[in-house]
């Protein structure tokens, strides 16, 4: 695959992110680009200048898993942004320092397996559902599809997450926060750009994003990257008003791709109390739809 465009893109977003004094480099006023120069870069990372501007201009062909690794640390890397580059120069054929394990895909699914639908149902206390890297939910307990209410009426199959944050008017209402979670939504995707390249209902979210969304457009060309991990949310609720939400996101080991995530609220909060509101309302709203999708 030709990603380069992607890889160069993606090196200088990071190096432009990266001043000297972080780098531990003597600072400078006299600088025409934000953040490292590429010498310095290809100087921290013990390569030739040569040798990281052909990596910069997107070859990635060839490059050893030491030399990634090296421009990872020059970089400053975090873990999600290391995975990425990872994950590039494995799509570009240019490391194997990623195994490349033929997996199935989670676009093939039409409902979860019975197993991990129980175990969604199986808790009570929070909604809790699984997506995929393009953020379709694909399986949901019953306070899940409750929370996120508005997502589900969209009439959108699978419901995706994205499409919901950047295109329907009711998420800037449920996402106080709607800026911080709009970042989260791109990285993520972002993300997923770099793990499953060949994706292509993933290509066609993005492109539709792009082109009716300015927000989403701009986030994206900011080449950033996330994963899955935990944090706390705000929400506002629909039926049951405002909601402050522990999160946390798993991998689903036998379903590469997938994350399971879980919304939790401390005992004894308002939030808590809220949740069993909601949990009463879910009942009442899905023995009146149902139809409503599992």
């Amino acid at each position: 695959m030709d990603n380069r465009d992607e890889v160069r893109e993606f090196l200088i977003s990071r190096r432009a992110k990266i001043t000297p004094e972080q780098a531990g480099l003597p600072s400078s006023t006299r600088r025409r680009v934000p953040g490292l120069r590429r010498s310095e870069v290809a100087a921290l990372a013990d390569v030739s200048v040569e040798y990281y501007a052909k990596l910069e201009r997107g070859n990635l062909a060839g490059v050893s898993p030491a030399v990634l690794e090296a421009i990872a640390r020059a970089l400053r890397l975090d873990d999600a942004e290391r995975a990425h580059l990872l994950h590039l120069a494995q799509a570009a054929g240019g490391s194997d320092v990623l195994a490349r394990p033929r997996t199935r895909s989670s676009r093939q699914w039409t409902k979860p397996p019975e197993s991990l639908q129980w175990t969604l149902d199986a808790v009570t206390a929070g909604p809790a559902f699984v997506v995929n890297g393009r953020l379709d939910m694909l399986a949901a307990n019953q306070l899940a599809r409750a929370f996120f209410s508005d997502l589900y009426d969209g009439g959108m199959q699978p419901p995706n997450m994205a499409r919901f944050q950047f295109l329907d008017r009711a998420a800037s209402r449920f996402y106080p926060d709607w800026d911080l979670i709009a970042d989260m939504t791109v990285d993520v995707l972002r993300t997923e750009a770099g793990r499953n390249p060949h994706d292509k209902d993933l290509h066609d979210l993005v492109g539709e994003l792009s082109t009716r969304s300015d927000a989403f457009r701009t986030r994206w060309g900011a080449h950033n990257v996330r994963r899955h991990g935990t944090g706390v949310k705000r929400f506002h609720h629909p039926v049951v008003g405002d909601l402050t939400l522990a999160w946390h996101g798993s991998a689903v080991d036998d379903e590469p791709g997938l994350t399971l995530l879980i919304y939790t609220a401390e005992p004894g909060s308002p939030s808590e109390e809220g949740l069993k509101l909601l949990a009463s309302w879910a009942v009442s709203h899905e023995a009146d739809s149902p139809t409503h999708p599992r």
